[in-house]
């Protein structure tokens, strides 16, 4: 930790409570704080705090990420910065590049979630149509820069963490414009971004500050959380309850209902030899591409997915998948469970086969009729999602 008084920038879906974790242990030495998260908290003393909005920017994302801005670049030399991220952060904090409006930026960031962008590929773009990410922010600041992040990335990497607006970025212009192409086409996206990527990629617009670059000499950070922490809570409660844990260390990602298929079958296979409850545990981050007109997330597809092969298994079992923040997709829910009974409940209520719930990307109408959907609130954390399968004797 860098010596001194400290100017605390706290970003993202956990900000309030690392925001909270830094005034009890830093107390003293906090000079001032800015909170910028997307749901309301309590303030430590000396922090303001500034809402922003998930999963798309909002006006006040953009006033947030000037203010960080200028905030950066005002601090006095005897002073550091800490930096305080958690995932989330690309939408919450929003600063777009020179002639690109917020609203481009909202429609191209749509575009890509819709159609099923991982993180990486997404990050890459808003890096590159952004003055704050991809290490802007610390090259903007000259005191010693210091962030520590909870990660929700598969990987855990610093310049994918929020677009990573403190850490130097190997992405480059070239790469952006190959993910536009990829998903949709440049026709596709606002002429002004892709009229900014292109000029990158000539050389008329400077590059994110890259590793070596003497603008972040003075930048450190590190990983201070991650999914395989939410994966070992899962994994000593579910033994204090008396079940034998199977813990899946490769991440889960692609699309959410094809990885929920093939990652079921694989546990049938590994678990099909076990005499008593077995709860197996995993994480990562899926997708979704979203051709319906329907309401719901990747953990609540992901669920979703599960529930006709369930139905055809001889030993009971359960399934839920959420994200860690409490929030999947643009839902007041976390996720879903489905079980053993859930299509025979579903045909018992007239709710309709999952296979036209799916179609439509409406996981959401349809767990919520049989009441399996679950909603935890913002839990002021945010490391990926979780898979918990519960397998009977």
């Amino acid at each position: 930790m860098p010596a001194g008084f400290l100017r605390v920038l706290a970003v993202g879906k956990a900000a309030h409570a690392m925001a909270s974790a830094a005034a009890r242990t830093l107390d003293l030495r906090i000079r001032d704080g800015l909170i910028v998260s997307h749901v309301t908290g309590s303030a430590p003393p000396r922090f303001d705090v500034i809402l922003g909005s998930h999963p798309v920017p909002s006006a006040e994302s953009e006033r947030a990420g000037r203010r960080v801005l200028a905030l950066a670049a005002s601090v006095p030399p005897e002073d550091s910065l800490l930096l305080l991220l958690s995932g989330g952060g690309s939408s919450i904090l929003a600063a777009p590049a020179e002639g690109i409006a917020l609203e481009d930026k909202i429609r191209t960031t749509d575009r890509l979630l819709r159609a099923g962008a991982d993180i990486y590929a997404l990050n890459t773009v808003r890096k590159h149509i952004s003055a704050i990410k991809g290490g802007r922010l610390a090259a903007a600041s000259r005191v010693p820069f210091l962030t520590l992040a909870i990660s929700d990335v598969v990987g855990d990497d610093l310049s994918v963490i929020a677009s990573g607006p403190g850490v130097p970025d190997a992405s480059t212009f070239d790469e952006a414009l190959a993910v536009l192409r990829r998903f949709g086409g440049l026709d596709s996206y606002p002429p002004s971004v892709v009229a900014r990527l292109q000029a990158g990629a000539r050389g008329e617009a400077p590059e994110t500050p890259k590793p070596g670059d003497v603008r972040l000499a003075h930048v450190t950070a590190r990983v201070i959380g991650g999914r395989r922490d939410a994966m070992e809570g899962a994994t000593i409660e579910a033994r204090a309850r008396g079940y034998h844990v199977l813990c899946i260390d490769e991440p889960i990602v692609g699309e959410a209902r094809t990885a929920s298929a093939s990652h079921l079958r694989a546990i049938v296979a590994r678990a099909s030899d076990l005499s008593r409850p077995t709860c197996v545990v995993s994480s990562g981050e899926t997708t979704v591409h979203v051709t319906g007109q329907g309401k719901g997330g990747r953990n609540q597809e992901f669920a979703l997915a599960t529930v006709t092969p369930l139905a055809a298994l001889t030993r009971p079992m359960v399934v839920a998948s959420a994200g860690t923040d409490g929030i999947d997709g643009p839902t007041d829910a976390a996720g879903a469970l489905a079980d053993s009974s859930s299509l025979a409940r579903a045909e018992a209520a007239s709710v309709g086969l999952p296979s036209r719930f799916l179609a439509n990307n409406d996981a959401y109408a349809f767990f919520s009729a049989l009441g399996d959907l679950l909603i935890t609130g913002p839990t002021d954390t945010n490391v990926g999602d979780l898979q918990v399968i519960l397998l009977g004797v």
